[in-house]
């Protein structure tokens, strides 16, 4: 089977189908990394993976069902026994309420019949030895550089009953380098996304670890408290993509999201923000590509597997700060009355600011400067308060220069009322979300400023 290209098992699974609609999703994932720690590489490996999905759907005299069934290193023996346990959990599954028509009209991929996509360790041919000269500067500067390197590209091959033939291949890299001093009490993170490991520098990274290394020489201790914070794209990034996954439309309607109206409907239309923020999703995005149409293993509040294949467009979810979509399948766009709007596969927010982090630094007059966010929790759906922790460096500026780190806090604050009080967008640029990293990588934001961040208690992690 695993000779045997995903084109060909996607055509077979179909043929096997006895079901009155069928979706075969065919995943093919390859993997390549190093892992660093101490300056010195520790693993570096390859590895290679098939996932198999069949998606069934039965027509009943009370609608349609779906089943779906998902199972990895599939043999040729296996693939009927999968395509009838997809049928069978269709079978004994009552009327799916997101039941629609299987999608028809999408022109197939040129290149369906074609072969995965694969990375191996070339991809690190540029990166490797520029790892190697970071390290000996980190070593003659008296730092430790610990860290990974991961590339993944996933081939997807979708084919339906109804004709689609479709392929999208995504590659996702991320590069994550911790700078500490050699008795370990202090810290520092960078993190970047990429396509390829052609954009990325570790020396640059190194540099500017060793920057926040000297600054954290000097310990401020603070109280928790509200303070001017600028936070960094990646801060931006987590905090968004969390409100994103809030923003189904069929909960908003139905009153149990940050989105709806107090009394009924939703917020669409509401001016969400002073400034020029637009908040969009678009998947030709240069340096942020993404699957142009719909993939959907499974259903929830914002995919239907009905809807695979759908073509997926440009979306604007905030314009010149005012709501403008929720996310939508075509279930419950024709619920809601809302346009269809597909849950996205990259997100980018333009503020209208030009000026770097490093700038508007040197503009603060007093406040505090985040290196991340983790351990993000959701503490109030209705208001979408959310509750974390700083880490890996909290620095103190005074009259345009960091003069400290301070210790660590936890926040508590939601993203949407961020929105509203932010009071200075930056230049928007990739960046890599460190939280939700394993999960979504391709994102573009701008720091942001905002003058009473709510940092409700002092933390001791680090």
């Amino acid at each position: 089977m695993s000779r045997t290209k995903p084109h060909e098992i996607v055509e077979r699974a179909l043929e096997l189908s006895t079901a009155d609609g069928c979706v075969v999703i065919a995943d093919e994932q390859s993997t390549a990394n190093l892992r660093w720690a101490g300056n010195a590489l520790t693993t570096n490996g390859v590895t290679r993976g098939r996932t198999l999905t069949v998606i069934a759907t039965v027509d009943g005299k009370e609608g349609t069902a779906s089943g779906v069934v998902s199972r990895s290193a599939v043999t040729a023996e296996d693939l009927e026994p999968l395509v009838r346990a997809a049928e069978a959990a269709a079978r004994g599954a009552g009327p799916a309420e997101d039941a629609q028509p299987l999608v028809t009209g999408t022109p197939a991929s040129p290149d369906f019949t074609a072969a995965p996509a694969e990375t191996s360790s070339a991809v690190f041919a540029d990166f490797a030895p520029a790892l190697g000269e970071a390290f000996a500067r980190a070593r003659a500067g008296g730092r430790e550089l610990y860290g990974f390197a991961n590339h993944e590209l996933v081939s997807t091959y979708v084919g339906t009953s109804t004709g689609l033939r479709l392929r999208h291949d995504q590659p996702n890299g991320t590069l994550e380098l911790n700078a500490k001093s050699p008795d370990r009490q202090r810290s520092a993170w960078a993190g970047r996304s990429t396509r390829d490991f052609k954009d990325v520098d570790p020396t640059v990274l190194d540099a500017e670890l060793a920057v926040r290394l000297g600054w954290a020489e000097r310990k401020i201790d603070l109280p928790a408290g509200r303070y001017e914070t600028l936070l960094p794209p990646t801060a931006v990034a987590d905090l968004l993509i969390y409100q994103m996954w809030s923003a189904a439309a069929r909960d908003a309607v139905e009153g149990r999201t940050v989105f709806s109206k107090p009394g009924g409907g939703t917020r669409l239309g509401e001016k969400l923000s002073r400034l020029p923020l637009t908040l969009r999703s678009d998947p030709h995005a240069p340096g942020l590509e993404s699957a142009p149409f719909v993939i959907a293993h499974s259903s929830g509040d914002d995919a239907s597997v009905f809807d695979n294949g759908l073509p997926v467009p440009a979306t604007e979810w905030i314009r010149d700060g005012e709501l403008s979509r929720l996310t939508t399948t075509r279930h419950s766009a024709g619920m809601t009355g809302m346009p269809v709007a597909p849950g996205f596969g990259n997100l980018i927010l333009d503020g209208g600011g030009d000026r770097s982090l490093e700038e508007m630094v040197a503009s603060t007059e007093r406040g505090l400067l985040l290196t991340c966010l983790w351990y993000i929790r959701e503490v109030d759906p209705a208001t979408l308060l959310l509750t974390g922790l700083t880490r890996d460096g909290v620095y103190l500026v005074e009259n345009g220069q960091v003069v400290g780190e301070v210790n660590n806090f936890r926040f508590n604050e939601s993203p949407v009322d961020l929105l509203s009080r932010a009071s200075e967008a930056g230049r928007t640029e990739k960046t890599l979300p460190r939280e939700w990293s394993d999960w979504f990588t391709r994102a573009a934001m701008p720091a942001l400023r905002i003058p009473d961040f709510n940092m409700s208690s002092v933390s001791k992690g680090v």
